[in-house]
């Protein structure tokens, strides 16, 4: 039998395996039983603090099966996250995802403690702009606004007139009623917008290094060689959305493939979200390419267990920063119920 090395998580013994045996079946396909053999008493041991911690574990859409299938209790994209966060009856949400999306469920949930299991668990796009440099491109631009996406820190969120996610971005596009807006900071996101409207939009060079990889000749490699279906994420450059199927966010990607009942299809976005999916559409057949995200893989059961165990990595947001970056979250939700704004 395997061991843990922690002395808090116990010993993997057949009353465990039995207990987590249905859990594992219904997973076998995504993870194989000799990772199944470790990650049980982790699972164990962590739904076990979540009781005692009055907790609670929201996983992003990336997060790997074993974390997205056995410990989490909310499972979505970053927005959707940080909104249940507010509304949970828990004292602590751990958030298994990345910085930017912890500090959002902060945000709108002030008086709850956020955890993250790494704070070294970053992302390219929310390093690729400053507040700074939002203010800079304020004093450029005079008088035209900032629709941020959300993946971004709560300084760059704060000094923006709306946020936007990849689903609503034109809608918020569209509702700031200019001809120009500062769309910052995916240039590929904002590039496959700037398609659908006659805003001008003013671009930053910021970029996803998950899908700012991929390729139109990947998509058409894979259409060709395995006939499959190409769904790709906004974030990819222009010429492989432009030869997808269909373009959205990850619950979009689910809508569509709830929705369509492909026989085959290559999702170009982040690997775990194909992983995720299979889980819930055993009948689709899922083919690459698709690219890992190192930050979402800094997110780890031992790592969760740690923060649970130590009530350690908890996220602060500065009160002022929080205040104007909630405007600029809750601005973007009130364009999404149809709200003049």
């Amino acid at each position: 039998m395997a061991n843990s090395t922690d002395a808090t998580v116990p010993n993997l013994t057949e009353e465990l395996l039995d207990e987590y045996a249905d859990l594992g079946e219904s997973l076998k396909a995504r993870i194989p039983c000799t990772e199944w053999n470790f990650h049980v008493p982790w699972i164990h041991a962590i739904r076990e603090l979540k009781r005692k911690r009055n907790a609670v574990i929201m996983a992003h859409n990336y997060q790997a099966p074993e974390i997205f299938h056995t410990v989490a209790d909310f499972t979505g994209d970053s927005l959707a996250l940080a909104q249940e966060a507010a509304n949970v009856d828990a004292d602590i949400v751990v958030l298994a995802g990345v910085h930017f999306m912890a500090e959002s469920a902060k945000i709108l949930a002030p008086d709850r403690m956020i955890l993250i299991p790494d704070v070294e668990a970053g992302c390219s796009l929310a390093s690729s702009i400053t507040a700074a440099e939002v203010r800079e491109l304020r004093r450029r631009h005079p008088g035209v606004p900032v629709v941020t996406y959300v993946n971004t820190s709560a300084e760059v969120k704060a000094e923006s007139d709306a946020c936007c996610t990849s689903a609503n971005a034109l809608q918020v596009v569209e509702a700031m009623g200019t001809d120009r807006v500062i769309f910052i900071p995916d240039r590929y996101l904002g590039a496959n917008v700037a398609k659908q409207t006659s805003v001008e939009l003013i671009l930053w060079e910021g970029a996803c290094e998950v899908h700012e990889r991929f390729t139109a000749n990947q998509v058409n490699n894979v259409r060709i060689q395995f006939q499959a279906k190409v769904v790709a994420h906004p974030e990819c450059p222009p010429d492989v959305t432009s030869a997808a199927d269909f373009v959205g966010s990850t619950s979009a990607m689910s809508a569509w493939l709830k929705r369509e009942q492909p026989s085959r299809v290559a999702l170009i976005t982040e690997c775990s979200m194909a992983d995720n999916l299979r889980v819930e559409f055993p009948e689709i057949d899922f083919v690459k390419p698709c690219n890992l995200c190192p930050h979402m893989q800094r997110i780890t059961l031992p790592g969760i267990h740690r923060s649970l165990r130590d009530l350690t990595s908890e996220v602060h947001v500065p009160a002022d920063v929080a205040r104007r970056a909630r405007y600029a979250l809750e601005r973007m939700l009130a364009i999404g119920r149809g709200e003049k704004v």
